[in-house]
């Protein structure tokens, strides 16, 4: 029947069309919404709806508004995006726009806490000594505020002696001084005494819930004696905490408060000024934050108190000696260790119960809990290897040798690590069991870049019962450090005005090469009129230097330099000479040093070297007198001939991995001051005594590097780049630097896999 075969057909059709339904269902969907919308749009006209409430004039239509107070119109089209137009007027003359070097300051972004402690000449040897090396170093800037200063300053102290011991006259100045120093950088300003001991951390953790937008006066508020009840003002011995708007209003009353309030206590008056000027009191509580204190009674045992006030302190004061500071500050940082140590409890325990919430169920859990998962390679050349060590040796050396002795950072990190795994061994099975070490069987460490150091370690253990029977166990534990939060280490600024010292050394050998260095720095730094000069030193060989009278070496290059001073009028390029068999990097760096300024920041280039204003900017702002000095590594290019074996190389070559590598052999180039090359040299001269021929084998680099304690900065500069040249090493010089220049001179070749192809191409053609 036809009824059926109908059916059949139609259920086939449907079966056939169901993959596609919903793409249909949905075109139809959104077609229909559309066209709904158009409708909706178009059809308002000039008409409102009933009962439609709005500012008179608006249109409520599709049509776009045109003038309504607060309705978005002609009135408001600040807020529409418009494109400005460059236009510079032709009759005057082009002024470089000078910028901040940092986004911050150009956005007038301030720093959090400023933080003042009042001292005296008596107690600045001993309580403030005492505050700074509890505190100090957890506040981002704190200085010291006296009358009369003492003969020595305490060292890591900064001091501001105002020469009068008055308290009222210190106070004036103090705050008089912030304003004008600081009162532009700093959002908040905490005001202590060097008899208060404060939570450091809790008063940073205060001001980050404050806003910035109020006239903040907070401290222990205490009253007037005989004044008005309800104004308070703020204890200075327990501090208090002023915003940077109150600072800015209060600071044109400061004179009229000097001669106009009398008190003896400066808390008192400074309280006073702000309640008569400005009509703000002191409080203990603001926006939901409290500033507690509490007062130590004499004879206090900090570790005793149990009170709940005393737990909760952000300050505490009279703070009597500096043991008495010291314990408090023990006492301290115990209870927010085990603060610390329990929240991380309370975190782990979340985790686990989520966890098994979670699509990877309790098999997803990771170890160390709440810390992340290890490394996964993709392929065998991501694997991060293992380290191996004992208790007295390392058998991954950073020279490369196989095995060195466990020394310095590394085995104070060992035992550290031993020490550890012994704590939690015994916290976990004690009182049943009590471990101790014997030896240490094996070691094995590696750092993970997503979790931090990780480590395996073997154990012979003696493991002591409650009834006193021992046994002899070995035990393989594992333990992580990880990494923890990043912080920004504070720097001292720099700019990009420094005039930069370039010194190029010269030998007969590197002639071919002068020409290309002299166009790239006249391209790069004269013609671009960048704040960089240069002096050449003409390394002659004794031979050469008794002919210099009929033959000079360096003839051509005397006559490049004066084309440059031709074409350059206000340039000058200074060129010193020098006789020597053995050119020591560093003799020649004593004789240039003593021909330039102390603040003389100094570039020691190479002749390979491309001179460009991104490296010299590089070379100012990562090179600090009296903190760092820089050491590029620079990009070298392989030898074309093995790279490209006879094809067109690219104009604008960029696949450094194909075109050339870092030599982190070479450290022929340098950033440094002269100030800070002196001292050290200094030092190396009394270590060496009259042993001139020990300079020999050091470069600049090892004068640094052990005869200074400034940080060196070791990194690579892709802005650096030089073409390749097969170097000339002089067998003179000591093994390791001659051993260092032949290995940069065979790693400069190519790369492995172009090396492998040369040979394949050279074994296939001598075949044939």
């Amino acid at each position: 029947p036809a009824g059926p075969a109908a059916t059949m057909r139609l259920a086939s059709m449907l079966a056939a069309l169901r993959p596609i339904l919903p793409l249909v269902l949905g075109l139809s969907l959104g077609c229909s919404l559309s066209l709904l919308r158009a409708s909706w749009s178009q059809g308002g006209g000039e008409e409102q709806c009933p009962g439609a409430a709005g500012p008179p004039g608006a249109r409520t239509g599709g049509a776009r508004p045109e003038a309504a107070d607060g309705w978005p119109g002609r009135g408001h089209e600040d807020f529409r995006p418009r494109i400005v137009p460059y236009y510079r007027d032709p009759n005057k003359p082009y002024k470089k726009v000078l910028r901040t070097r940092y986004i911050q300051t150009e956005l007038g972004f301030h720093e959090r806490l400023f933080v003042a402690v009042l001292t005296s000449k008596a107690t600045l040897n001993t309580l403030a000594v005492a505050v700074n090396k509890t505190v100090a170093h957890h506040f981002p800037r704190l200085l010291y505020f006296t009358g009369l200063r003492s003969a020595k300053v305490p060292h890591g102290m900064v001091l501001v002696a105002h020469g009068d011991e008055r308290p009222i006259w210190l106070m004036y100045e103090t705050m008089h001084y912030i304003h004008q120093h600081f009162g532009s950088d700093y959002d908040w300003f905490y005001i202590m005494q060097d008899d208060t001991y404060a939570q450091a951390e809790q008063i940073k953790a205060l001001v980050t819930h404050l806003s910035i937008n109020q006239d903040v006066y907070l401290g222990r508020a205490e009253e007037f004696i005989g004044g008005d009840e309800q104004a308070r003002y703020c204890h200075g011995g327990f501090g208090y905490l002023i915003s940077r708007s109150l600072l800015l209003k209060l600071h044109p009353h400061l004179d009229s408060c000097r001669n106009e309030i009398l008190s003896v206590r400066p808390d008192e008056w400074l309280g006073r000024c702000i309640i008569d000027f400005l009509g703000i009191t002191c409080v203990s509580q603001l926006q939901g934050q409290h500033y507690h204190t509490y007062e130590l009674a004499k004879n206090t045992e900090p570790e005793k108190e149990e009170e709940e006030e005393f737990q909760a302190a952000l300050a505490v004061h009279p703070v009597s000696d500096m043991t008495l500071m010291y314990r408090l500050h023990k006492h301290f940082s115990r209870i927010q260790l085990d603060r610390t140590y329990q929240e991380i409890q309370d975190l782990q325990m979340q985790i686990r119960n989520l966890t098994s919430l979670t699509p990877a169920g309790e098999g997803g859990l990771t170890w160390p809990v709440g810390i992340n998962a290890p490394f996964l390679p993709k392929s065998r050349f991501e694997v991060i290897s293992w380290d191996y060590f004992t208790e007295q040796h390392l058998f991954s050396c950073p020279d490369g040798s196989p095995k060195c002795e466990l020394s310095g950072a590394s085995k104070a990190d060992v035992s550290e690590i031993i020490e550890s795994a012994l704590e939690q061994l015994n916290s976990r099975y004690q009182p049943l069991l009590r471990f101790s070490k014997r030896q240490l069987l094996n070691g094995y460490r590696r750092f993970d870049p997503t979790r931090g150091m990780e480590y395996t370690l073997d154990l012979l253990l003696e493991a002591v019962t409650q009834k006193g029977h021992s046994h002899v166990l070995a035990k393989r534990v594992s333990l992580v450090r990880p990494l923890s939060k990043v912080e920004i280490i504070p720097m001292p600024y720099v700019t990009e005005a420094t005039r930069v010292q370039l010194v190029l050394p010269l030998t007969v050998q590197d002639l071919d090469f002068v020409a290309n260095f002299l166009d790239m720095f006249a391209m790069n730094t004269l013609d671009t009129h960048d704040n960089a000069l240069l002096t050449l030193l003409f390394i002659y060989h004794p031979y050469d230097a008794q002919r210099v009278s009929q033959v000079d070496v360096f003839a051509g290059v005397k006559a490049m330099v004066g084309e440059l001073e031709k074409r350059y009028a206000e340039v000058k390029i200074p060129w010193i000479s020098v006789k020597t068999e053995v050119p020591s990097q560093v003799k020649l760096m004593d004789i240039v040093s003593k021909k330039h300024p102390v603040d003389t920041l100094f570039f020691l280039a190479s002749v390979w070297t491309e001179i460009n204003m991104e490296f010299l900017n590089r070379c100012r702002m990562n090179t600090i007198s009296n903190w760092q000095v820089f050491f590029p590594v620079h990009f070298q290019e392989f030898n074309p001939a093995l790279v490209y074996r006879g094809e067109q190389a690219a104009s604008s070559s960029t696949d450094f991995l194909r075109d050339g590598h870092f030599d982190r052999h070479s450290f022929a180039e340098a950033c440094f001051y002269n100030s800070d090359y002196m001292t050290a040299r200094t030092k190396l001269a009394a270590d060496i005594l009259d042993r001139d021929e020990l300079l020999e084998s050091m470069e600049v680099f090892d004068v640094f590097l052990h005869y200074s304690g400034l940080h060196l900065f070791r990194a690579v500069e892709p802005g650096l780049v030089q073409k390749y040249a097969l170097r000339s090493c002089n067998p003179r010089l000591s093994e390791e630097l001659y051993h260092r220049c032949v290995l940069s001179n065979l790693e400069g070749l190519a790369s492995r896999s172009h090396l492998a192809m040369a040979l394949f191409e050279q074994e296939q053609a001598n075949s044939t």
